[in-house]
């Protein structure tokens, strides 16, 4: 395992990127386990067999290290920090905020990643396929749920990805901040990836400062300083 000050190598047994194909098309995981009771309302056997295979999230491992651990964080993790951060920092919107559904637009967004696998920020060659691996485990994973909540689900991810709302925007905000946070604390973190400078950090966290404006100073006070304790390296150009 890797410490807390490298960018960690992924693990042959998780579902990243590189490696979500291979599970693409696995059954779902309620199919391996014991049955629901026959006098289960298929209503009720259809939600809990969906929140059965949310629990697979808890497998699919990001390149952002913990701050209390020595390893990678997972995206059940990650999307929970978010809830939380939303909670403590909803104060710094721009504009006025349904905090509710923040709640629901961070707790849905990496869902899709069960099947689709994470896709590192700053990976240019993962990201190009990106969409369509989304946007085929979005169909995938909502259609385990009742058409109702099927629909739901799928519009708050649509919401999500789309970002015209002030609470989409907000939602995209503090995922762009929390793992700047896990960097900043690691001392580099994934900011230490070969190829990574201070200019791409930036341009990638820009997204922030389209829900708020202080959150986004912030934001940049801590890439700046990571970068004059050479934590990120610096742009080609040296600036």
């Amino acid at each position: 395992m890797s410490g807390p000050l490298e960018t960690p190598a992924h693990e042959g047994s998780r579902r990243t990127a590189e490696t979500a194909e291979p599970d693409a098309e696995r059954p779902p995981l309620a199919t391996s386990l014991p049955p629901q009771p026959g006098t289960t309302p298929d209503r009720l056997r259809r939600q809990i067999e969906f929140v059965m295979e949310a629990d697979l999230l808890k497998d699919v491992f990001r390149r952002s290290p913990l701050l209390a651990a020595d390893r990678r964080e997972n995206d059940a993790e990650h999307s929970w920090h978010l809830a939380l951060l939303t909670l403590v920092l909803a104060e710094y919107a721009d504009e006025p905020l349904d905090v509710g559904r923040v709640l629901a637009l961070v707790v849905v967004h990496d869902l899709v990643e069960i099947y689709a696998g994470d896709t590192f920020v700053y990976d240019t060659e993962a990201v190009v396929d990106q969409e369509v691996r989304e946007q085929r485990a979005a169909e995938r994973l909502f259609s385990l749920l009742p058409a109702d909540q099927s629909a739901l689900f799928r519009s708050l991810w649509d919401e999500f990805e789309a970002r015209v709302t002030p609470e989409a925007r907000f939602a995209k905000a503090m995922d762009r901040l929390q793992p700047l946070l896990l960097n900043y604390g690691n001392r580099g973190g994934t900011w230490r990836t070969p190829g990574v400078t201070v200019d791409e950090v930036l341009d990638r966290k820009s997204l922030i400062k389209d829900a708020s404006g202080e959150l986004w100073r912030y934001a940049q006070s801590l890439i700046h300083a990571g970068a004059a304790h050479g934590w990120v390296p610096p742009s080609a150009s040296g600036t």
